[in-house]
């Protein structure tokens, strides 16, 4: 019987060594980015897609499911000013699917607004898409890394799309956030907004850099002295005054 228990041992730590822990994956958390506040005072977040039976598969094996993860960050991100209106953010689509080997996932998102009267309405879309490999492998832990990191390339394209897309369509919309304040991943400047939100520049679709608001130059009063900003004077510039 010892002989036995003895023969037995090696093949317990073999089995013991060739079982892995099952991996974790942090959730994909977006709160750290800055709120976009738009102009309404109830702003309601609506998920409408209906995921098909192959995609609800693939959505219950993400450990970052897809809507659940947008619907989330855009109830942080998009945040009503108070002022009279309301809005509504739809999740048009949030879907990973598999075909000839890779997995494509796309994102779009609908912002509509409308003024207290009804008389004066925005609307602006966001669409983003990403496609990789599908893992060439029976064990699940691969796929759900896969699933997971496309989750997260929709996301951070969308945390740039959205506010490119937002100020880009309805800048009016915006409540500025003041001069130096950034707003997440980046956004383009509210020009009918009547104020600048100064972030990281977007990249627009296509890949083009989003353009920067130009500053406006305000010509001083005839005879009055002109104002400058501190140490861009005539003195910082190199330049002798007349």
């Amino acid at each position: 019987m010892k002989k036995r228990l003895l023969a037995a041992l090696p093949l317990c730590a073999l089995a013991a060594c060739s079982s892995s822990p099952a991996p974790s994956f942090a959730p994909l958390d977006y709160s750290y980015l800055r709120p976009i506040v738009l102009k309404v005072a109830n702003l309601n977040v609506v998920d409408n897609y209906v995921p098909g039976p192959d995609e609800a598969t693939l959505e219950g094996k993400d450990p970052a499911p897809p809507a659940s993860t947008l619907t989330a960050m855009l109830q942080h991100r998009l945040q009503p000013s108070g002022e009279p209106g309301n809005g509504t953010v739809t999740i048009q689509v949030a879907s990973i699917t598999e075909a000839n080997g890779n997995l494509n996932g796309a994102m779009t998102v609908d912002v509509n607004l409308t003024s207290a009267d009804g008389h004066s309405t925005g609307f602006a879309e966001a669409n983003v898409s990403a496609s990789q490999t599908a893992p060439d492998s029976d064990n699940p832990a691969d796929l759900q890394a896969a699933l997971y990191q496309m989750t997260k390339r929709l996301m951070d394209q969308m945390n740039v799309q959205l506010p490119y897309q937002i100020m880009h369509n309805i800048p009016s919309w915006v409540v500025s956030t003041g001069p130096g304040a950034a707003m997440g991943a980046g956004a383009a400047p509210a020009g009918a907004a009547g104020g600048a939100i100064e972030a990281t520049p977007l990249t627009a679709p296509g890949g083009a850099a989003a353009p920067s608001a130009p500053v406006p130059a305000v010509a001083p009063a005839t005879g009055a002295a002109p104002t400058y900003l501190p140490g861009a004077g005539p003195a910082a510039l190199g330049v002798s005054p007349q």
